[in-house]
């Protein structure tokens, strides 16, 4: 018989997730804001031609939208990931495993904390990002879909790297050697029709390049890859994940010794 649901418990602890990171906004939010800006204008400056266009999308556009799907992913990783480590390094993870909450409510709280720390890093970094950018939501709820599954499936392998970790240097490993070069060799900054054939092959492979094509097709209407493949490979991540993530939670992996 299926377990029933917390709901109660599944909601404090996702308000206690919301509240983790509202309470230091500086860092969570308007740094990672302020970061983007920085990286769009040092590009553009860098540019003999401003003008410069991208598969027929201005190049300030082009980068400003990978920008903000790309900071709105990595947060919500780091957002789960630096959660669950704190959690176990300092104690307290055993009030969050132990009865009346169970995996489901766990998993649900953390990527509802990860979700939305994507989302008002996304709308901080879009705000900012505006003098320079030209927004047109050619498919409005095609963004919705791709920012939402794109941080459901980073948060919940966040949760997986939190579970892996003993310390935030594993974490920072985790981070700086897979999660930023996946998230900045995936088209932020370039199309991946102007790679050679083989690290275009490569980039079919790498989940990141169908969440920023996904998110930058919704805005410009134009896509490198096949956007019917990026929602399916997205939808089924997320399955996949959600069961492991179920699997490994209730069999206690990393966290009951």
């Amino acid at each position: 018989m299926a377990e029933k649901i917390n709901w109660y418990g599944a909601y404090n602890l996702t308000r206690r997730e919301i509240y983790r990171f509202i309470k230091v906004y500086n860092q969570s939010v308007i740094s990672p804001a302020i970061s983007a800006l920085i990286f769009l204008v040092v590009f553009v400056l860098a540019l003999a031609d401003a003008d410069k266009e991208i598969a027929g999308i201005k190049f300030v556009n082009f980068m400003g939208y990978g920008l903000i799907i790309m900071s709105i992913v990595q947060n919500s990783f780091a957002n789960s990931a630096s959660s669950f480590i704190m959690a176990k390094m300092m104690g307290y993870i055993i009030d969050v495993l132990i009865p009346p909450i169970g995996a489901v409510e766990v998993i649900f709280a953390f990527c509802v904390g990860a979700i939305l720390r994507g989302l008002l890093v996304g709308f901080a970094v879009a705000i900012v990002l505006i003098p320079f950018v030209d927004f047109t939501f050619y498919h409005p709820y095609l963004l919705i879909f791709f920012v939402i599954s794109s941080c459901a499936l980073l948060g919940q392998l966040g949760i997986i790297v939190g579970m892996m970790s003993k310390s935030f240097d594993h974490f920072g490993a985790v981070t700086s050697y897979i999660v930023t070069p996946l998230s900045f060799l995936s088209g932020t900054f370039y199309s991946v029709e102007s790679l050679p054939i083989f690290f275009k092959m490569i980039n079919y492979f790498n989940p990141f390049f169908y969440m920023i094509d996904g998110f930058r097709y919704s805005l410009t209407n134009h896509a490198d890859s096949n956007i019917l493949f990026g929602m399916l490979l997205l939808i089924v991540s997320n399955i996949i994940i959600f069961f492991l993530l179920l699997n490994l939670l209730n069999s206690g992996w990393r966290i009951k010794n």
